[in-house]
């Protein structure tokens, strides 16, 4: 969280499967103002030497992450969230 807050990425919340297919995964949502904000900030996040750098330190065993579904959703009028 400490190198998403170096490059300005602000997290909602992460929570995991209690119910449901798997209870492995991991899902986290993350604020954007708009879309050219993401492609700016996470591009940038997943060109940081020290990222990589501890990717590939954790990863050395093999990866950690099975499979990463990504969505962009669009609040709704009436969403508490917007």
């Amino acid at each position: 969280l400490k190198m998403w807050a170096k490059h300005g990425i602000r997290q909602v919340g992460f929570w995991t499967t209690m119910i449901g297919e798997t209870n492995q995964a991991l899902t986290y949502l993350i604020e954007w103002n708009d879309l050219a904000e993401r492609e700016a900030r996470w591009g940038a996040f997943m060109r940081d030497p020290e990222w990589i750098a501890a990717r590939a330190e954790t990863e050395q065993d093999g990866p950690i992450v099975a499979r990463i579904t990504n969505s962009i959703l669009e609040p709704t009028a009436y969403s508490r969230l917007r």
